[in-house]
C-alpha cells in the first residue's frame, strides 16, 4: 500500500478509487500550509496537484528527499508550477491530464465570444429597476460570420476551432511548433498564419499557449494596439501572458470590444484599480477548464494513471 497526497480539490469518487488501494491523504486546504504540505510530502510515494500547488523549491526538496515519491500527478495540463526539469533529472515522472478538459476550456471560449460580441447581457438590473435599454443594446454582433485567431493550436486549439466552425466561424491559427503543412489544420479547416496575422485580422483572438520565456508578456501594449479595433481577446492560457495593465487601457481607450480573462500572473488576482471601471470585461478565477464533467474525467484519468505507476512500483 501506497501513501497518496492530494492537497487541492479533487473528484471524491476518484479519490475512492485511490482509497481502495492506498492510504490517501485528500485536503483541499493543504495546498495553503506550506509547511505541513512539506511534511506529508516527504513520506508519500504520490503526490497530486492542480495548479496552485507549486512543485518545486523547498517542496520539491521535501519529496525528492523522502525518498518514497513514484509519481506526481497534474489535475490539468500546464506544467508551469512544477519544476518538470529537476523531476526529470531526478527520475520522477509527471502526469498531465492531457486533453480531459479541453472541451470546458473550448465552450468557456465560445461562450465568452458570443457573450462580449452580442454585448446584450448586462440589462437585467435596469429591465428589472423598469428601464428599456432595447436601442443602446441593439448593436450587438452575431458570431456566425466572423473570424477567429488562435494563438496555439494543440489540442484545445483544435477542439475550440472546431466548435467555432460549427457556429459559422471562420478561423486561423498560429502554432510556433506547426508549419502549415501540419496535419492539423487539414483535419479541422484552419488556415495556418503568422502570428502578426492572427492578432491584426480576427474579430476574436483566443490563447492556447503555455507560460515560457518567448510566450510572457506575448501581448503587450504594442500587439494590443494591433489588434483589430472591436476585437476580442480571451485568454484561458496562462496569467503572464497577456500585459494585464496594458489590457485595461486599450479596454477603457474603446480599441477592443471586450476580454474575457480567466488566468493572472499572480493566482489569486490581488486588488487591480487598473481593471476598475474597464466596459466589457470578463474576469473569471481560472475555471474555463473546470466543469462538473471535466473534474470528473481529470480526477479519473489521473487517479488511473498514478495507480498504475504505483503497481508497477510495488511489482518491480
Amino acid at each position: 500500500m501506497s501513501r497518496i497526497v492530494i492537497p487541492e480539490f479533487m473528484d471524491e469518487r476518484a479519490v475512492a478509487t485511490l482509497r481502495a488501494r492506498h492510504e490517501v491523504l485528500h485536503d483541499p486546504q493543504l495546498v495553503d500550509d506550506a509547511a505541513r504540505l512539506a511534511r506529508e510530502a516527504a513520506a508519500c510515494e504520490a503526490l497530486v496537484v492542480r495548479n496552485r500547488t507549486q512543485v518545486r523549491g523547498a517542496l520539491l526538496q521535501s519529496l525528492l528527499g523522502g525518498g518514497r515519491i513514484k509519481v506526481i500527478g497534474r489535475l490539468g495540463v500546464g506544467l508551469d508550477n512544477i519544476d518538470v526539469a529537476a523531476c526529470a533529472a531526478a527520475g520522477l515522472p509527471v502526469i498531465p491530464a492531457t486533453g480531459a478538459n479541453a472541451l470546458s476550456v473550448a465552450e468557456y471560449v465560445i461562450g465568452a465570444a458570443m457573450l462580449l460580441l452580442r454585448g446584450a447581457y448586462r440589462s437585467t438590473a435596469e429591465v428589472a429597476a423598469g428601464q428599456w435599454p432595447r436601442n443602446a443594446l441593439s448593436g450587438g454582433r452575431e458570431i456566425a460570420g466572423k473570424s477567429l485567431g488562435l494563438v496555439g493550436f494543440g489540442s484545445i486549439g483544435q477542439l475550440t476551432a472546431r466548435l467555432a466552425r460549427g457556429v459559422g466561424m471562420r478561423v486561423i491559427a498560429f502554432d510556433a511548433m506547426m508549419d502549415e503543412d501540419h496535419p492539423a489544420f487539414a483535419a479541422t479547416g484552419v488556415r495556418c498564419a503568422g502570428l502578426d496575422e492572427v492578432i491584426a485580422t480576427s474579430d476574436v483572438v483566443s490563447l492556447h499557449v503555455p507560460l515560457v520565456d518567448s510566450t510572457r508578456g506575448l501581448l503587450g501594449a504594442h500587439r494590443l494596439h494591433s489588434m483589430k479595433p472591436g476585437a476580442v481577446l480571451i485568454n484561458t492560457a496562462r496569467g503572464g501572458i497577456v500585459d494585464e495593465p496594458a489590457l485595461a487601457t486599450a479596454l477603457k481607450s474603446g480599441r477592443l470590444g471586450g476580454a474575457a480573462i480567466d488566468v493572472f500572473a499572480a493566482e489569486p488576482l490581488p486588488a487591480a484599480p487598473h481593471f476598475e471601471g474597464c466596459p466589457n470585461l470578463v474576469l473569471t478565477p481560472h475555471i474555463a477548464g473546470v466543469t462538473a464533467e471535466a473534474n470528473e474525467r481529470v480526477s479519473f484519468y489521473i487517479a488511473e494513471k498514478v495507480a498504475a505507476v504505483l503497481a508497477a512500483a510495488g511489482a518491480k
